[in-house]
Protein backbone atom coordinates (compact mmCIF):
# COMPACT_ATOMS: atom_id res chain seq x y z
CA UNK A 1 0.00 0.00 0.00
CA UNK A 2 1.00 3.34 -1.03
CA UNK A 3 1.31 6.59 1.07
CA UNK A 4 -0.04 10.23 0.00
CA UNK A 5 1.05 12.70 2.33
CA UNK A 6 -0.26 16.20 2.29
CA UNK A 7 2.05 19.00 3.52
CA UNK A 8 -0.36 19.58 6.55
CA UNK A 9 -0.35 15.63 7.12
CA UNK A 10 4.09 16.19 7.14
CA UNK A 11 3.74 19.10 9.15
CA UNK A 12 1.44 17.12 11.88
CA UNK A 13 3.75 14.29 11.65
CA UNK A 14 6.91 16.61 12.23
CA UNK A 15 5.10 18.13 15.05
CA UNK A 16 3.97 15.32 16.68
CA UNK A 17 7.92 13.75 16.55
CA UNK A 18 9.85 16.61 17.35
CA UNK A 19 7.23 18.23 19.32
CA UNK A 20 7.44 14.73 22.24
CA UNK A 21 11.15 15.57 21.94
CA UNK A 22 10.69 18.82 22.81
CA UNK A 23 7.70 18.52 25.34
CA UNK A 24 10.51 15.51 27.37
CA UNK A 25 13.03 18.32 27.22
CA UNK A 26 10.60 20.36 29.13
CA UNK A 27 9.59 18.54 31.43
CA UNK A 28 13.60 17.27 31.97
CA UNK A 29 14.56 20.92 32.70
CA UNK A 30 13.62 20.35 36.96
CA UNK A 31 15.41 17.09 36.46
CA UNK A 32 18.86 17.17 33.87
CA UNK A 33 20.14 18.59 30.66
CA UNK A 34 17.13 19.68 28.44
CA UNK A 35 19.78 20.58 26.05
CA UNK A 36 20.87 16.55 26.09
CA UNK A 37 17.28 15.34 26.45
CA UNK A 38 16.92 17.35 22.67
CA UNK A 39 19.75 16.47 21.03
CA UNK A 40 19.39 12.70 21.76
CA UNK A 41 16.15 12.49 20.71
CA UNK A 42 16.50 14.50 17.38
CA UNK A 43 19.51 12.21 17.09
CA UNK A 44 16.78 9.54 17.37
CA UNK A 45 14.64 10.56 15.45
CA UNK A 46 17.15 11.53 12.47
CA UNK A 47 17.59 7.67 12.22
CA UNK A 48 13.74 7.08 11.15
CA UNK A 49 13.31 5.23 8.09
CA UNK A 50 10.82 4.85 5.17
CA UNK A 51 7.95 7.28 4.29
CA UNK A 52 8.29 8.59 7.94
CA UNK A 53 12.03 9.03 7.62
CA UNK A 54 11.88 11.44 4.73
CA UNK A 55 9.35 13.36 6.33
CA UNK A 56 11.15 13.94 9.47
CA UNK A 57 14.22 14.44 7.82
CA UNK A 58 12.67 17.41 5.76
CA UNK A 59 14.01 20.74 7.50
CA UNK A 60 11.28 23.03 8.16
CA UNK A 61 10.74 25.15 11.28
CA UNK A 62 7.70 23.95 13.31
CA UNK A 63 6.49 26.90 15.15
CA UNK A 64 4.94 26.72 19.03
CA UNK A 65 6.79 24.47 20.24
CA UNK A 66 8.08 26.91 22.49
CA UNK A 67 5.22 27.37 25.18
CA UNK A 68 5.40 28.92 28.30
CA UNK A 69 4.70 25.70 30.25
CA UNK A 70 4.90 21.83 29.62
CA UNK A 71 1.22 22.21 29.65
CA UNK A 72 1.02 24.64 27.02
CA UNK A 73 3.40 22.26 24.76
CA UNK A 74 1.26 19.22 25.72
CA UNK A 75 -1.97 21.12 24.34
CA UNK A 76 -0.47 21.20 21.37
CA UNK A 77 1.80 17.72 20.88
CA UNK A 78 -0.57 15.03 22.36
CA UNK A 79 -3.14 15.50 19.90
CA UNK A 80 -0.72 15.88 17.05
CA UNK A 81 0.31 12.62 18.37
CA UNK A 82 -2.84 11.08 17.79
CA UNK A 83 -4.03 12.68 14.48
CA UNK A 84 -0.67 11.41 13.31
CA UNK A 85 -1.10 8.08 14.16
CA UNK A 86 -4.98 7.84 13.21
CA UNK A 87 -3.96 9.21 9.63
CA UNK A 88 -0.93 7.12 9.16
CA UNK A 89 -3.30 3.71 9.79
CA UNK A 90 -5.82 4.70 7.37
CA UNK A 91 -2.78 5.24 4.80
CA UNK A 92 -0.73 2.50 5.43
CA UNK A 93 -0.83 0.81 9.02
CA UNK A 94 2.81 -0.64 8.82
CA UNK A 95 3.73 2.97 8.39
CA UNK A 96 1.71 4.24 11.23
CA UNK A 97 4.22 1.10 13.51
CA UNK A 98 7.08 2.65 11.93
CA UNK A 99 6.00 5.79 13.31
CA UNK A 100 5.48 4.90 16.47
CA UNK A 101 8.68 2.62 16.97
CA UNK A 102 10.87 5.82 16.12
CA UNK A 103 9.41 8.45 18.79
CA UNK A 104 9.09 5.83 21.50
CA UNK A 105 13.17 4.99 20.38
CA UNK A 106 13.26 8.62 20.25
CA UNK A 107 11.96 8.95 23.66
CA UNK A 108 13.82 6.17 25.22
CA UNK A 109 17.19 8.09 24.08
CA UNK A 110 15.86 11.18 25.19
CA UNK A 111 15.00 9.82 29.36
CA UNK A 112 18.43 7.99 29.06
CA UNK A 113 20.13 9.17 32.10
CA UNK A 114 24.17 9.59 32.04
CA UNK A 115 23.41 6.95 35.66
CA UNK A 116 21.22 5.61 37.33
CA UNK A 117 17.25 5.17 36.21
CA UNK A 118 14.83 7.66 34.46
CA UNK A 119 13.19 9.62 37.10
CA UNK A 120 9.34 10.13 37.79
CA UNK A 121 8.48 13.02 35.55
CA UNK A 122 10.15 11.70 32.31
CA UNK A 123 8.71 8.43 32.72
CA UNK A 124 5.21 9.88 33.47
CA UNK A 125 5.73 12.04 30.07
CA UNK A 126 6.65 9.23 28.62
CA UNK A 127 3.64 7.40 29.80
CA UNK A 128 1.36 10.62 28.65
CA UNK A 129 2.68 10.49 25.01
CA UNK A 130 2.65 7.04 24.24
CA UNK A 131 -1.06 7.19 25.32
CA UNK A 132 -1.46 9.49 23.13
CA UNK A 133 0.22 7.61 20.40
CA UNK A 134 -2.12 4.65 21.27
CA UNK A 135 -5.50 7.12 21.58
CA UNK A 136 -5.55 6.51 17.66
Amino acid sequence: MGINLTDQDKFTLRTAAYGAITLMAAAGATTGSPHRIATQGSLALASATGPVGYVLAENSKIPNLDGKSVAEIADQVLPALTTAMSLLKKQDPAEADNFRGTVLVALEAAVRPKKGEPGPVMLEMVRKITGALDAA
